[in-house]
């Protein structure tokens, strides 16, 4: 993590493995094909996307086979009760403003799986996101305040960012939670 307790792009792709199998069990391949088709549709196709392996989670404990098979690839990848911790951890982690691919990749990610949360956990990340959207409409209005008025098509911009966070938080605003307790 980040020192302000933000995701890594790394930690983004573990929260999307994670959180794809605490949705349903995977094999090997369906889980990396899932996380790369994923992660490549919200930032694009990018290194940083299949840096991750699956092995890693293995070795940590926090993914196991539901069942054992000659070949592991044809193995469905489970949860552990560590990988549900890691899981709630990630998803509890703070948010940035998400003006760059990992920070919209973390937000989609948080919405995705909003409902693995338990009802706290899921209204807090809600606000969370209120509250980090509001801070970068704030940053905006400043912005245009100080240099809206500048020849060029930098207001413009401005406008079409504005109108981005705006609708943002309308949104946010009529979220409607349909979480079932963590367990």
């Amino acid at each position: 993590m980040y020192r302000d307790k933000t995701l890594i792009p790394t930690e983004a792709l573990r929260l999307c493995m994670l959180g794809t199998l605490a949705v349903q069990p995977h094999t090997y391949g369906e889980l990396a094909r899932e996380v790369r088709v994923f992660a490549s549709r919200i930032v694009g196709p990018s290194l940083d996307v299949m840096g991750l392996s699956i092995e890693v989670l293995r070795a940590e404990g926090l993914v196991k086979p539901a069942t054992e098979l000659p070949d592991p690839a044809d193995e469905i990848l489970e949860l552990t009760d560590a990988g549900r911790e890691e899981l709630r951890t990630l998803m509890i982690s703070n948010l940035r403003s998400p003006v760059d691919g990992n920070s919209q990749l973390v937000f989609a990610l948080k919405l995705r799986f909003l409902h693995l949360l338990s009802d706290t956990d899921a209204q807090d990340q809600v606000e969370r996101m209120r509250e980090i959207s509001e801070t970068e409409h704030a940053r905006l209005v400043d912005l245009k305040q100080r240099y809206g008025a500048e020849p060029g098509q930098f207001d413009a911009w401005l406008d079409l960012e504005l109108t981005q966070v705006e609708d943002r938080l309308d949104w946010l605003a009529t979220v409607k939670l349909d979480v079932k307790p963590a367990g």
